[in-house]
């Protein structure tokens, strides 16, 4: 077996890439070990083994101290505390770096070494407690700053200090302030702090998601994606462009970060771009847009988006329904601003390798379909038949169909002779498709076992991925050994670099969890000291104030604060902090003015804008990496691509107006084709009126109609509410009133009455209804008590922690009147006439065109 280079294991780790260069050294070898045991420890622990075993079983607290051991110690040995003086790269590490590195492990291994222990003493730490708390936060925060900058580490500082220094703030945000003793207890000792849900999210489900797309990407599966892409869409206009874009939406399920799908899909893009014509910046911002987007690409989204499992209380595959089309229509209208730039500059695409005549594209893209669609419903009921007829030996029959599934996709890809990788040769024709998907089929069936068991068999999330990485496993130790039999070509080379691609990838996927472990951890604070201070209330009060109630300055602050801190901090801390200050605020004050925000929209908002910041100039890392690449001003290509990612950054305050685009709330089939339909043409046209380009160039009144009409199908009920308005008003008079009205999801009425300090209020309150038996049953859920005063109905009681009372509602405020939806035609008719009007608005485009050209 050939040797593990260290320097390949830790290539790209630290800030903009920097490293200690430790290879081949007795230190080097010692990392790799670390890198290795902490991925098979995640293997482990993710998997049935230790509860079908009897030993070797975790709990949450005791995992989440493990992770963070290994990730703060692998920072203290990899990343150096400063850049060198002479650039280069440090090829030792100092001793204080050794030893700040295992007192760091201990710090955070304490959970686990002493969890009996701290389980008989909750709330009353010693000496050594808190010794171990204080080094173990001051080692954190330094860990920060090495591996992911200054910003995470000033954030988490701010937030202690605030904790500390409560009564001395100023009025607005004081609070009677925070002992030292308590502060460790709550931030290291507890799980509300550090070792709280967003490291739990990274110990139990992100690695193993990192390590499968580690793995996936080390067998070759991005690789493919690349020529994939290329082979379909490189000999159309802008045809590169076009194949970066769905590469990178590829490339997205392996990686689920925007800097990793730059480096890899756009060494080979870039300069493919610059050859049909592309200018190095659009070539650059192009991949910056593609790639900033691959983070938003279900089924695997990046660190936010399993935090949002916990934080909104959701199934993962919800999160994916409801991303789904977001992401959709967000890469559509990007190989739409690509086909626009191309027809602009007069680009052609790059020759085929065989010429392919339309019936024959035509013939390929219906059986295509037809076949996948048969080969869907196959699978899917055949899968459930032989559950039922075959229940003990279902798992051995299914698992030998993927296996021989597997060997004969192996078999097919040895039948076709192309490089292991990428070659100049690809720079001028386009490849043939079919050849080229032969090559790499069977990369699809870990992703497809994911999906699987995500969609299908509703596993959680860390066992989803527990058995997918297997799965990744099994092929990247076999796929190279089996082609080089069926080709009759010697194995032991291929068996030592199966081997090699193995642990390759397994250390792939610890260092990429580095930065993730020490950011979750360290954002962990910010949590930690909005739970202990209450400074949720503060920011509720604030954000109503500048904003005056109104959503879509509260949404406007929101984004701001989310792309200001996305210039320094990593997509998941930004997102942790952003959505633990601004999410609960945005949904209480929304419902507090009758404006019912979903959970997962707010959150879903917040994470869109967090990815936005890695192309948001002046310090957009995504944006810098394609510019090395494209030779490019890194500056001009962060405007350049956040100038593509409008449409991106339009999105979600579209979805947070009309949640029907996360999928939420759609009635019939007729309804889902109508939300689908019209958010695809909405973004097209929003496209072609930020290009500033249709059929030719536009006038500006042909760009203003555009987006009016985009507008109009993102949200055909604003208009539809002036024809039909969507609530009538019912004056309340009895209580049955109110009883009846329970049935529905939720109840919204117009109460009034006088607060504890005596001021005189009118609000529309809005509660969700919880479940129960009865009407009755589900209205005492929401622990309102009310009573009968003549033709009044007026609250009596109020329980403490209840739905009612959450929605600022008190005792003896007089409820008035009750908001009840309206029966009205469907929104969407209204779709109808605007899409005619844009068609006479491309046929008068289409006649100015023609008439151009001649």
């Amino acid at each position: 077996m050939s040797q593990v280079n260290t320097d390949d294991a830790l290539e790209g780790v630290g800030p903009e890439g920097r490293r200690r260069h430790l290879d081949g050294s007795l230190m080097g070898q010692f990392v790799v070990a670390i890198l290795l045991s902490w991925a098979a420890f995640q293997i482990w622990y993710a998997s049935p083994l230790p509860y079908m075993l009897g030993f070797g079983v975790f709990n949450d607290t005791q995992a989440r101290s493990i992770h963070l051991a290994f990730a703060i110690i692998l920072v203290f040995l990899i990343y150096p505390a400063f850049a060198p003086k002479h650039g280069g790269a440090e090829r030792r590490v100092p001793i204080w770096d050794v030893v700040f590195a295992f007192v760091a492990a201990f710090a955070a291994s304490y959970l686990f070494i002493f969890s009996d222990e701290l389980a008989m003493r909750p709330g009353a730490p010693t000496t050594l407690d808190i010794v171990v708390g204080i080094s173990g936060l001051i080692l954190l925060l330094e860990a920060a700053r090495r591996a992911l900058g200054p910003s995470l580490t000033i954030v988490a500082l701010v937030f202690l200090t605030y904790s500390l220094a409560g009564p001395y703030m100023p009025e607005v945000i004081a609070h009677k302030g925070v002992s030292v003793n308590k502060l460790i207890s709550h931030q290291w000792l507890g799980s509300e702090g550090v070792f709280g849900i967003a490291v739990g999210v990274s110990a139990g489900f992100v690695f193993l998601f990192v390590a499968f797309g580690s793995l996936l990407e080390k067998a070759g599966a991005g690789l493919w994606f690349i020529r994939v892409s290329f082979s379909l869409l490189g000999h159309l206009r802008g045809g590169p462009a076009k194949a970066a874009v769905v590469a990178s939406g590829l490339s997205g399920v392996v990686s689920g970060s925007s800097i990793a799908n730059v480096v890899t899909t756009g060494t080979f893009t870039i300069p493919l771009m610059k050859r049909v014509g592309f200018p190095g910046t659009k070539a650059g911002a192009v991949e910056v847009a593609a790639s900033t987007n691959g983070q938003l690409t279900p089924p695997v989204m990046g660190a936010a988006a399993f935090l949002m499992v916990e934080y909104v209380g959701i199934p993962y595959i919800d999160v994916i329904r409801h991303a789904i089309l977001p992401a959709a229509i967000s890469y559509i209208a990007l190989i739409y601003i690509v086909h626009l730039e191309a027809m602009k500059a007069g680009m052609q695409g790059l020759p085929r390798e065989k010429t392919v005549t339309w019936p024959m594209r035509l013939a390929g893209a219906v059986g295509t379909f037809v076949g996948l669609s048969l080969l869907t419903l196959i699978v899917y009921y055949g899968i459930g038949w032989i559950k039922d007829i075959f229940p003990d030996y279902s798992l051995w029959i299914i698992g030998t169909i993927v296996l021989a599934a597997y060997i004969g996709l192996v078999a097919w890809a040895a039948g076709v002779d192309i490089p292991e990788e990428l070659d100049e040769s690809m720079l001028r024709v386009v490849p043939s498709v079919l050849p080229t998907m032969r090559t790499g089929s069977y990369f699809l069936l870990p992703v497809i076992l994911l999906i699987w068991c995500l969609a299908v068999e509703r596993l959680s999330p860390g066992l989803a991925a527990f058995w997918a990485t297997m799965f990744i496993i099994f092929i990247v130790l076999t796929h190279k050994p089996l082609r080089h039999f069926l080709r009759k070509e010697s194995l032991s080379e291929a068996i030592s670099r199966s081997w090699n691609d193995l642990l390759e990838g397994l250390m792939g996927g610890s260092r990429n969890m580095i930065a993730i472990g020490v950011a979750t951890a360290t954002a962990g604070i910010v949590v930690g000291t909005v739970t202990q201070t209450g400074i949720g209330l503060v920011m509720t009060e604030f954000v109503e104030f500048i904003s005056g109630g109104n959503l879509f300055l509260m949404l406007l602050f929101t984004a701001v604060i989310s792309l200001l801190l996305g210039l320094g901090l990593p997509t998941t801390a930004n997102y942790i902090v952003v959505s633990t200050l601004m999410a609960p605020v945005i949904v209480s004050l929304g419902a507090q003015h009758g404006l019912v925000v979903p959970l997962i929209a707010v959150h879903l908002f917040v994470f869109y804008f967090g990815i936005l910041a890695d192309d948001t100039p002046p310090v957009g890392l995504a944006a810098f990496a394609a510019s090395a690449i494209a030779r490019s001003d890194p500056i001009k290509t962060g405007v350049q691509g956040f100038g593509y990612d409008i449409r991106t950054a339009v999105l979600p305050f579209m979805f947070i107006f009309n949640t029907q685009l996360l999928l939420m709330d759609i009635g019939s089939a007729f309804e889902l084709f109508m939300v689908v339909s019209s958010a695809i043409i909405a973004m097209l046209c929003f496209a072609a009126a930020t290009q500033g380009w249709w059929f030719t160039r536009n006038k500006i009144w042909e760009t203003l109609l555009l987006l009016l009409v985009a507008f109009s199908l993102f949200r055909p009920g604003f208009w539809w509410d002036e024809i039909y308005p969507p609530l009538k008003e019912e004056k309340v008079s009895q209580i049955q009133q109110l009883v009846d009205a329970a049935s529905k999801p939720q109840l919204v009425f117009d109460a009034e009455g006088i607060t504890l300090e005596g001021e005189e209020v009118k609000r529309r309150i809005t509660i969700k209804i919880p479940f129960g038996d009865t009407d009755q049953d589900r209205l005492d859920a929401t622990g309102l008590r009310l009573m009968q005063s003549g033709d009044q109905v007026v609250v009596d009681t109020i329980e403490f922690g209840s739905p009612a009372e959450k929605a600022g509602l008190d005792i003896d405020w007089a409820i008035k009147q009750m908001v009840v939806e309206n029966e009205r035609p469907n929104k969407y008719w209204l779709s109808i006439p605007i899409v005619l009007f844009l068609v006479v608005l491309g046929l008068n485009q289409r006649r100015r065109a023609r008439a151009t050209a001649h």
